[in-house]
């Protein structure tokens, strides 16, 4: 398509990487006209059905949809009926997950004593609340409910939880990551669900078995990929994860081949005086086939 200095001009505002037109708007507003009796919950999964706003499981991205109608209501372009319900949102005010008891018994011992462990995929099942817990109380960042498309896994050696992994959607912009990749910026917006985030990673501090951090890694990045498209319908075909440079050095992930590809920049996606504000992530990469670059660029 030749470059047309009329369609930029009509562009209101982009969102997510989706440029917003005036027909856009004027077709959302149409839209709350049309449903005077529909709360903006209605509103959302209509506006998602009617542009085919779906993940890849098939399920509508409403949650992006009220994102984005909000978005528009607060800056004037449309308006929305009253809010008929409040939703609790669990990143606002969230209440910490408790704490529950598990086995706290020390385990100081080979790993080829304890080897088979068992992997199980925890996320909606009754062991939810054990992790998050495990995860509140025992990793220094504590619980933060994931992002998007995620997963949760505890790991069991003997009958007892002994380590946690969560993964979550990727971070959309980390520039060490895109170039190491080969992405440009059409690349990241249509595959960045092809990446899972390793969000948290948890050997519970009463466990002391040498080299079973990497072992783990080496055990998810086996079988994530399938446990994922099982659940929402895409491969995956990348594992990044951020260790805090000022207190670790990613040792069991270099010793699992995980790649460091990068560092973060210390500022955080708001920053715009290019000062930093955060401690330095090293950026640590695990590519899931050989030909991950083809399968993330369409090359």
């Amino acid at each position: 398509m030749l470059y047309n200095p009329a369609m930029e001009d009509n562009i209101i505002l982009t969102y997510r990487g989706k440029n917003v037109t005036k027909e856009d708007i004027n077709f959302i507003n149409a839209l709350v006209a049309n449903n005077p009796n529909a709360s903006r919950y209605a509103l959302s999964k209509e506006l998602c059905k009617a542009w085919n706003w779906v993940q890849a499981n098939g399920n509508l991205r409403d949650m992006v949809a009220r994102g984005f109608m909000l978005k528009l209501h607060r800056e004037g372009h449309i308006t929305l009926p009253p809010q008929k319900l409040k939703i609790k949102n669990p990143f606002v005010n969230r209440t910490p997950p408790p704490e529950i008891e598990v086995d706290q018994t020390p385990l100081e011992m080979d790993l080829s004593m304890i080897r088979p462990l068992k992997i199980r995929q925890v996320k909606k099942t009754d062991q939810e609340k054990v992790f998050n817990s495990l995860i509140e109380h025992h990793h220094y960042l504590g619980y933060c409910h994931p992002v998007g498309e995620q997963l949760k896994y505890m790991v069991y050696a003997q009958d007892r939880p002994i380590a946690c992994f969560s993964w979550s959607s990727a971070p959309r912009h980390i520039g060490a990551r895109d170039r190491y990749i080969g992405w440009n910026k059409e690349d990241r917006a249509q595959r960045l669900h092809y990446i899972a985030y390793n969000s948290r990673f948890l050997i519970l501090p009463w466990i002391k078995v040498p080299h079973m951090a990497s072992h783990l890694l080496g055990l998810m990045a086996k079988n994530i990929s399938k446990d994922w498209e099982k659940i929402y319908n895409h491969p995956l075909y990348f594992l990044e994860t951020f260790v805090d440079t000022e207190r670790f050095s990613g040792t069991c992930y270099k010793a699992a081949n995980w790649v460091h590809v990068g560092d973060t920049t210390g500022r955080g996606k708001n920053e715009k005086k290019h000062i930093k504000t955060r401690s330095i992530k090293a950026i640590w990469g695990y590519p899931l086939t050989k030909n991950f670059r083809n399968l993330m660029t369409g090359v």
